[in-house]
């Protein structure tokens, strides 16, 4: 999978464009897409990590961690999914506050 594959993915379940991303990124239109033929740089690439709230190297390789498998299938969850999709915007904040709720679920089951 490509970077441009990882981020369309992720749009998808953002349910926004790869252009309402570059909109909300400021990033020129038509900027992601070119990443299919020429590496992007590591600034334009932090930037989209930053939004979704995910790792460069995840965006980069298709190898993603524990950690990000688990938080992907709780976010996966069909009563989370639609108090997620309930929410009036979705924004990087709340994608780290939802991350953080997680990190405190992760803990409190570790401990158990």
């Amino acid at each position: 999978m490509t970077i441009v594959e990882r981020i369309k993915k992720l749009c998808e379940n953002r349910k926004i464009t790869i252009a309402e991303l570059e909109r909300q990124t400021k990033m020129p239109n038509g900027t992601i897409r070119r990443w299919d033929k020429s590496m992007p740089s590591v600034d334009k690439v932090k930037i989209i990590s930053d939004y979704f709230n995910v790792t460069v190297d995840s965006l980069l390789t298709d190898e993603a961690s524990n950690e990000e498998k688990e938080f992907e299938a709780f976010a996966n969850d069909p009563d989370l999914l639609v108090w997620y999709r309930n929410l009036p915007e979705h924004d990087a904040d709340e994608l780290r506050r939802l991350r953080a709720l997680w990190a405190i679920v992760k803990d409190e089951r570790d401990k158990q």
